[in-house]
């Protein structure tokens, strides 16, 4: 651990508290590893636009990996340096692929745009798309079968029954539409018992968002540290050299990579102690 000079967290679940708040010892320890010169790297399946509704301007981070990975943006000099759509030719058949199924879907922008997104309701009414839309409607758009957008699109969200058997079935399905696409899973942030699927360009991954960083800066893999709590934290810890999975991590995955507490209890703070004196 002498020789880091980038560490990558999470937000949800991992660097924030339940309430969405920084614990004072994650933004001390924040404040440290800046003054060492250690990169300090987000990397997050929320939209930049859902970034700073959590994380004002001043809270010290380097870069922000966003939307898992589908961008990447420098938060010292606001700028966006990094992006990565869904072609229109994939974007195309995926809606209609979605509209064929009737299933609920939300279809997002182009990265850097991608706060706003088209939605469609299926032939099955569902609890969760209803509460995600509630939270999302002022940027949500009413999607018209009948003239479908002819753009590229950053990513796709299914919300289904929490079923692990059936998420395996319709990452197949879904997969096979595009060989330019891949699913992710991820454990609904609203509401216990669903799972999101979130269907990206297949080069999207917070692991290769933070390696894009790492390549900008010429850090190497063996000087990271990553920091997560759920499925679709798998890429960024895979990529990390000293990988930490916090302890409300789901039972089924929490053995996969080494213990950190939880985001309760200074999750952050705790992993990057060793960098800290």
């Amino acid at each position: 651990m002498d020789d880091i000079k980038l560490i990558a967290t999470d937000l949800d679940g991992t660097f924030l508290k339940n309430d969405r708040t920084i614990s004072k010892k994650n933004l001390e320890a924040l404040h440290i590893l800046g003054n060492k010169r250690i990169v300090r790297t987000v990397a997050t399946g929320r939209n930049l636009k859902k970034v700073h509704d959590v994380l004002n301007e001043h809270v010290p981070f380097d870069y922000i990996v966003f939307s898992s990975g589908a961008g990447v943006f420098d938060w010292k000099r606001k700028k966006h340096i990094f992006n990565q759509n869904i072609s229109k030719h994939s974007s195309q058949k995926l809606l209609q692929y979605f509209i064929e199924r009737k299933l609920n879907f939300h279809a997002f922008y182009p990265v850097p745009e991608n706060h706003n997104h088209w939605y469609f309701r299926g032939e099955k009414s569902c609890a969760e798309f209803e509460r995600y839309f509630q939270f999302n409607k002022a940027s949500a758009i009413e999607l018209n079968q009948n003239k479908l957008p002819k753009t590229e699109l950053c990513q796709f969200l299914i919300i289904i029954p929490e079923d692990g058997e059936q998420f395996e079935k319709l990452k197949m399905e879904i997969e096979s539409i595009s060989s330019e696409i891949r699913v992710i899973r991820s454990s609904s942030p609203i509401t216990e018992g669903y799972i999101w699927m979130e269907v990206f360009h297949k080069s999207v991954s917070k692991g290769n968002g933070v390696k894009f960083v790492c390549d900008l800066l010429n850090i190497n893999r063996s000087e990271t540290i990553g920091i997560g709590n759920d499925y679709n934290d798998f890429d960024l810890l895979d990529f990390t050299a000293h990988s930490f999975i916090t302890e409300n991590a789901p039972s089924e995955i929490s053995k996969r990579y080494k213990s950190a507490p939880s985001n309760e209890n200074d999750a952050f703070a705790i992993v990057t102690q060793p960098l800290l004196k």
